[in-house]
């Protein structure tokens, strides 16, 4: 396929793409689920797990293999200026105010999935079939450790600004516990693929090269207000283009050094000032990358998972241990660290059940290990699978536990003042 045949190819992809993907997410919505639910289930829809079983015709011609590094390239674009996004959202105000039992509800949200994904598979190795044959299994044990302890930061802000939880005391833990979860495993993540180059070089690049961003983005910290001085003087589309240039730079870099594109965009999001002109930007740029680019990622992910897969019976096994897996240690490690440090039964649920959804943090770090060869197309698959039930479950148990607190109250405010305040029915309360 020619260069001018790979244009109208990428056009008549990009609108079912888009058709797809805002067709699913209306039918979900009624489910109560996130637009980037839909989105994560409309990329499997349009790959081999259900176009591809359908109609292997279809597929082929709207996805040619040969348009599959352009949705590639395009999709990360819109996934910098998303993680850019997520990084400008993430504040440490937040942390501050709930840090103690922040701290202790993320370590335990990173070390115990990241021991029961990463004892998972080591347990399997020699008897399925999920490991690169040229990577050393303990890089994609450890990977997969590392993927099972993500949490959906950016999903879980909004789902919080949606119901109004912002100023809860659940919701300021699980910002704040999430916020540290996902930097932690971001810097895991990045070990993870250091080791992954082999030998000492491409460790010491990594390193020397994180040390040198974070030199930078301290500068930039520091001068806060002499940047959102500046970014204040400059006119709306000279301010937009040196923002895109400062992100694309920081994605180029942080790629270039083996950290990939995303840390780069995350760390400049986060080291951001806050001003009225540069907050006007974020908003500017951020839209028709989220609605319309970053849906190309999800596609590009579904192109390389195939549920077909699973009907192996060894895979399937291991794939539902993930999941339980994941589920006990994020939602309840993360639930019982929040009761150790003294919180209340129904915000410790709800920390836990926010914590559990990895989203597309999760589609993020699986499709870098994609592309550095750490996980196998089978492995792949599997990880989907946990991003995807961790994600869509999140909505109906918190749901769920609204419920349950609203029959609980309606039950004690129909008991008898009398029988409410007897013994047994205290003991029937706890």
């Amino acid at each position: 396929m020619t260069a001018t045949e790979l244009g109208p190819a990428f056009f008549l992809a990009a609108v079912v793409i888009l058709i797809v993907c805002r067709l699913t997410g209306m039918v979900l919505r009624v489910f109560g689920q996130p637009p980037v639910v839909g989105e994560m289930v409309a990329g499997v829809v349009l790959g081999p797990s259900v176009l591809g079983a359908l109609s292997p015709w279809m597929e082929d011609t709207v996805f040619p293999p040969e348009l599959r590094p352009v949705l590639y390239v395009v999709g990360q674009i819109g996934l910098v200026v998303f993680m850019f996004q997520a990084g400008n959202e993430f504040r440490t105000d937040r942390i501050r105010e709930v840090a103690r039992p922040a701290a202790v509800i993320s370590g335990a949200g990173i070390l115990a999935p990241f021991a029961l994904g990463a004892g998972l598979a080591w347990a399997v190795h020699g008897t399925i079939d999920i490991f690169p044959e040229d990577i050393s299994p303990t890089v994609t044990v450890l990977f997969v450790g590392v993927t099972l302890s993500v949490t959906a930061f950016p999903m879980m802000a909004r789902i919080i600004t949606e119901r109004g939880l912002t100023g809860s005391r659940f919701g300021s833990i699980s910002l704040a516990s999430g916020a540290l979860d996902d930097a932690l495993a971001w810097v895991l993540l990045a070990g993870v693929l250091s080791l992954a180059g082999g030998g000492a070089g491409p460790f010491v690049l990594a390193l020397g090269g994180a040390v040198g961003l974070a030199v930078v983005l301290t500068f930039l910290a520091r001068a806060r207000e002499r940047v959102a001085a500046l970014a204040d003087r400059l006119s709306a589309d000279h301010l937009l283009l040196a923002m895109a240039g400062l992100l694309f730079l920081a994605a180029w870099y942080t790629d270039r050094i083996g950290l990939y594109a995303v840390f780069g965009a995350f760390a400049l999001g986060v080291c951001l000032p806050r001003s009225a002109s540069l907050d006007h930007t974020v908003e500017r740029i951020t839209p028709f990358s989220r609605i319309v680019l970053l849906p190309l990622f999800f596609t590009y992910s579904g192109l390389n998972t195939d549920f077909g897969l699973l009907s192996d019976g060894p895979l399937l096994f291991f794939a539902v241990g993930c999941v339980v897996a994941a589920v006990i240690g994020k939602l309840g490690a993360c639930w019982v660290a929040a009761r150790l440090v003294g919180e209340d039964p129904a915000v410790a649920i709800r920390v836990g059940t926010l914590m559990n959804a990895r989203g597309l943090m999760q589609l993020i770090a699986i499709n870098i290990g994609l592309a550095a060869g750490i996980v196998s197309a089978p492995m792949f698959t599997v990880l989907v699978l946990v991003a995807l039930v961790t994600t869509v479950m999140t909505t109906p148990l918190l749901t769920l536990w609204d419920r349950l607190d609203a029959g609980r109250t309606l039950s004690l405010s129909s008991t008898p003042p009398a029988a409410a305040a007897s013994p047994s029915a205290a003991g029937k309360g706890h």
